[in-house]
């Protein structure tokens, strides 16, 4: 007789009290500003599109939580999903000239770089599974994975530097937990970092790095007599106020003090707090409903954490606990990322808040992941 799996609870519930909030604290971001501007003429546009997202984005995460999660420990199926998601990061590149991140398809699209996400996931869980016992062996194991995912995480790159550090440290996770050597996994970060100075180098991204380290530009021109850093910063035609975001955010977390302003009485969203609904969304969840609130969000990311951190610690096969770790470490490591720009920690960076910033694909991706964490979960007793 098959065992009966359960679901787990304080996962299950955790997600859906995320959902929850986060489409109460979008209609409290979005609502003013979709009713001021005439493109979107009703202050529930953004609320219903992310409802709609959500429908389809939860019926993925039931779909993938009921499957059997050993069905994607299958070479054809990590393979193909990893170059199809490949060539569509190209695609994309030269499709959307611009920005490098929209597949447009009728009135909305979706970003190849948010399907990388369970992708690279998956993909990692089968090929570190495949080979954990030779997982130090540099020319069948680290070159192959160095060369595959770098690939991917490359062309992630192309438009949005956030997103390969998060991937980036969902790879490095798994591979030392998988028992590779710390010269390796030292080497990996060197290269990782040299390629984020490498994307680092593009003229914006520089400007936004350079105003969080060195606001007031003192000290650059110390390490950089012949005003290279300065000419490849002024290259870019995208505004010069890099910390004007940063400025507002800590406006709006300041008032919120403990308990917050109170829900739809935020003041920095009208206009004075840049993609509010989006990538700053947890600036209003500080305003609006304080200390209290934000560090509520905090735990709720920290429960998601402990469930899925247990679930690899507990799982018997290799496959199921990398899978877990992979897709834990992917959310988590997005939102405490997406927390730290909020907080000043760290320079801007286009990454959304889990489950709470406006965005159908970003919201597809990160219910995806929990969807096969949940089914790992039912198996890890």
């Amino acid at each position: 007789m098959p065992q009966q799996l359960k679901t787990d609870k304080i996962l299950f519930g955790a997600v859906l009290v995320m959902l929850s909030f986060g489409v109460l604290i979008l209609y409290s971001a979005s609502s003013w500003m979709a009713k001021v501007d005439q493109r979107y003429g009703s202050s529930w546009h953004f609320v219903i599109r992310q409802l709609g997202w959500a429908a389809v984005s939860i019926g993925a995460m039931m779909l993938l939580k009921s499957t059997p999660y050993r069905k994607f420990q299958n070479r054809a199926v990590a393979f193909t999903t990893l170059g199809v998601t490949f060539l569509l990061l190209v695609a994309v590149y030269f499709i959307d000239t611009e920005h490098h991140r929209w597949l447009r398809i009728g009135p909305g699209g979706f970003q190849p770089s948010e399907l990388a996400k369970p992708v690279l996931v998956i993909f990692l869980a089968f090929f570190v599974a495949w080979r954990g016992r030779a997982i130090n062996n540099t020319r069948y194991t680290l070159m192959p994975a160095a060369i595959s995912l770098g690939l991917l995480i490359s062309g992630v790159a192309m438009a949005d530097l956030g997103t390969p550090v998060i991937l980036g440290a969902a790879v490095l996770t798994v591979f030392f937990v998988a028992g590779m050597k710390w010269k390796y996994c030292l080497v990996v970060a060197g290269v990782g970092l040299i390629g984020v100075a490498v994307f680092i180098w593009e003229p914006y991204r520089l400007r936004r790095v350079v105003s969080f380290v060195d606001p007031q530009f003192k000290y650059i021109p110390l390490v950089d007599p012949h005003h290279l850093i300065r000419d490849r910063m002024n290259q870019t035609l995208r505004t010069r106020d890099t910390n004007y975001q940063l400025e507002q955010s800590e406006i709006a977390l300041g008032a919120g003090g403990a308990t917050g302003v109170g829900l739809m009485n935020g003041r920095q969203k009208l206009l004075y707090l840049p993609f509010a609904h989006t990538d700053f969304i947890y600036a209003v969840v500080g305003e609006e409903t304080g200390m209290v609130g934000a560090v509520g969000v905090l735990l709720g990311f920290l429960a998601i954490a402990w469930r899925g951190l247990r679930t690899a610690y507990r799982m018997g096969d290799d496959f199921g606990r990398y899978l877990a770790l992979g897709a834990t470490m992917v959310v988590v490591v997005q939102a405490l990322m997406n927390i730290s720009v909020v907080l000043g920690m760290v320079p801007t960076k286009g990454v959304t808040l889990p489950m709470m910033s406006y965005g159908g694909s970003s919201l597809l991706s990160t219910l995806a992941l929990l969807g096969m964490l949940m089914n790992v979960s039912e198996h890890a007793g």
